[in-house]
C-alpha cells in the first residue's frame, strides 16, 4: 500500500533527475517501508533507486526484497553496485540469495567480495543446503567465564555495532565451545564488579550446524527463543540463528505442504501468478494422472458389482454419497494428523494410538452421517419425492445406506490418519498424503464396502 501510493512521486524524481533531493527523501525512511516501495517501481527505476541511496541502506532494503526480485536486481545492476550491496548484507541473507543464484553467478560474486566477507560467504555456502550452516549468521558477541561485567559491557560497545543481535550473549571457554548463553539484561541489572561465573546457571539450548533447518522451527517453537546459537561437532560457537530466518523456513515449509497436499508434485519455485504455464503444467499434470489412472480403479470396482446394479438401479444413486463421505473423512484424518507431525505432538510411535482414537471417531462420525442418510431415503419416500426409483423396500435400502456409511467412514478416517505414518516411517514426507490421494484410496475400498453391505441387506430382498 505504501509503495502503490510513494511510487508516482519517487517515478517523478527519477524522471527529472533529482536524484538528491530522492537521496533525502529516503533518509527518513525504515528499510522495510523502502523495499515496500521499491517493489512498486519498474524494474529500471528499481536499479536507479539503488544506485542513489548510500550502501548500507541499499543493503538493508534489499534484504527486505523477495528472493526473486532480489535476482533480478542482481542480474540488473552493474557488477560494482551489485558486490557493494552484497558486502553489506548480512551473512545468513546474502547466503540465502547466493544459493538461489546460478553456480557460475555465485562464483563470480562470491569471487568479488572483500577478503573478510567472500570468508564468511565461501564458510557458509559449504554447508549442506536446507542445513542450520546454511541459515546462521557468524555475527554474535562472546564472552568469557572470568569477565566482569563491566568489561562485558565494555566489549559491547567495542563489538556490538556489527553483531546480529545483542540480546543474548555467549559464554565461551578458551577453546571457544559454548559454556552458556546469558541475556543482555543480566549484565544490565548487576553491579559491575560482578563475574560473569555468578551469572551462569548452565543451561543452554543450542542447534548444531548441521542440523535441518526444519529443526530449527522446531526448536525456536518449543524454547520459545528469538535467537539461538549454532555449534559444531566440537561443541564450539560458530553463529547464531535468529527468529526472522526461522519465520523464512517456516513459512517456505507451510507453503512446500499446503502444495503438496493440494496433490502437486513438488512446490511452486516462484508466486503463483509470476509461474509460466509450462511450469503450472508440468507440476499438476503428472499427479492428475496419476490420480485419474487410479480412480479407474473405481470404474473397474463397479464393473464387478454390475449385475447388483442391474438388479436394484437404486443402488447406483448413493454411489456418490457413500464416496464422497469416505474421502472427506479419510482427509480430514490426514489433514490432523500431518499437522500434528508438524507440531511434534504424535511420532511414528503413536500410530496405535492414533488409530485407536480414529476408529472411534469414524464409528461415531459414520453413524450420525449414517442416520442422516437413513433420515433423507426415508424423508423422500414418505413425500413422493423418489419417484419409485427406490424400488418396493425404501427403509431396507435407506438401512443398508446407513450401516455402510458407518464401515465408509471409519475405514475412511483409519486410512487417511496411518497413510502418514507409513510415508514417515519409509522416510517420504507425510504431507505427500494429499486429500486428493486419500480420496482416491478410500473411493475404491469404499466402493467394496458398500456394495458388500447392500449384498448381506438389500439385494436378498430385491431378488425375492
Amino acid at each position: 500500500m505504501l509503495g502503490k501510493l510513494l511510487q508516482p512521486e519517487v517515478e517523478s524524481l527519477i524522471a527529472a533527475r533529482d536524484f538528491a533531493r530522492l537521496r533525502e527523501s529516503f533518509a527518513e525512511w525504515v528499510p522495510a517501508d523502502l523495499a515496500d516501495v521499491v517493489a512498486d517501481l519498474p524494474d529500471a527505476d528499481k536499479v536507479v533507486v539503488f544506485r542513489v541511496m548510500p550502501q548500507k541502506q541499499a543493503a538493508a532494503v534489499f534484504e527486505y526484497l523477495d528472493t526473486e526480485e532480489q535476482q533480478d536486481l542482481i542480474h540488473s545492476m552493474g557488477r560494482e553496485q551489485a558486490v557493494n550491496i552484497l558486502n553489506e548484507m548480512s551473512p545468513d541473507d546474502r547466503t540465502a540469495l547466493l544459493e538461489e543464484l546460478p553456480p557460475e553467478a555465485v562464483k563470480g560474486l562470491v569471487a568479488s567480495l572483500s577478503p573478510s566477507e567472500r570468508a564468511v560467504a565461501q564458510s557458509l555456502l559449504g554447508y549442506p543446503e536446507k542445513s542450520v550452516g546454511r541459515l546462521m549468521t557468524p555475527d554474535f558477541i562472546a564472552i568469557k567465564s572470568d569477565w566482569t561485567v563491566q568489561q562485558v559491557l565494555d566489549d559491547v560497545r567495542t563489538r556490538g555495532r556489527d553483531s546480529e543481535t545483542l540480546n543474548v550473549l555467549y559464554v565461551v571457554d578458551d577453546d571457544g565451545r559454548l559454556i552458556d548463553d546469558l541475556r543482555i539484561r543480566e549484565f544490565l541489572t548487576r553491579p559491575l564488579s560482578a563475574n560473569v561465573a555468578d551469572l551462569m546457571n548452565d543451561q543452554f539450548v543450542a542447534l548444531a550446524v548441521s542440523d535441518q533447518q526444519e529443526s530449527a522451527v522446531a526448536q525456536f517453537r518449543k524454547y520459545d527463543r528469538t535467537v539461538l546459537p549454532v555449534v559444531d561437532g566440537g561443541g564450539r560457537l560458530v553463529g547464531v540463528v535468529t527468529v526472522d530466518d526461522v519465520l523464512d523456513v517456516a513459512a517456505e515449509e507451510a507453503t512446500a505442504d499446503a502444495h503438496k497436499f493440494g496433490g502437486l508434485e513438488a512446490p511452486l519455485d516462484l508466486p503463483y501468478m509470476n509461474t509460466g504455464l509450462w511450469e503450472m503444467f508440468r507440476k499438476r499434470g503428472s499427479c492428475l494422472v496419476i490420480l485419474f489412472v487410479s480412480e479407474m480403479l473405481t470404474a473397474t470396482a463397479m464393473q464387478s458389482y454390475a449385475d447388483e446394479l442391474a438388479k436394484a438401479l437404486a443402488l447406483s444413486l448413493f454411489v456418490p454419497l457413500v464416496m464422497s463421505s469416505g474421502g472427506n473423512s479419510g482427509s480430514q484424518a490426514s489433514t490432523l494428523v500431518i499437522r500434528a507431525m508438524a507440531l511434534g505432538e504424535v511420532t511414528l510411535r503413536d500410530w496405535w494410538r492414533v488409530a485407536g482414537r480414529e476408529i472411534q471417531s469414524g464409528l461415531s462420525l459414520g453413524a450420525l452421517l449414517g442416520v442422516v442418510g437413513f433420515l433423507r431415503i426415508s424423508l423422500w419416500t414418505a413425500i413422493g419425492w423418489d419417484h419409485g426409483l427406490y424400488s418396493a423396500h425404501p427403509y431396507i435400502l435407506a438401512a443398508a445406506v446407513g450401516v455402510a456409511l458407518v464401515g465408509i467412514v471409519a475405514w475412511g478416517s483409519l486410512a487417511g490418519s496411518m497413510l502418514p505414518f507409513v510415508l514417515k516411517f519409509f522416510r517420504f514426507d507425510p504431507a505427500t498424503s494429499s486429500a486428493p490421494f486419500v480420496a482416491t484410496l478410500v473411493d475404491v475400498t469404499g466402493l467394496i464396502i458398500y456394495f458388500s453391505v447392500a449384498a448381506l441387506i438389500f439385494l436378498p430382498h430385491v431378488s425375492h
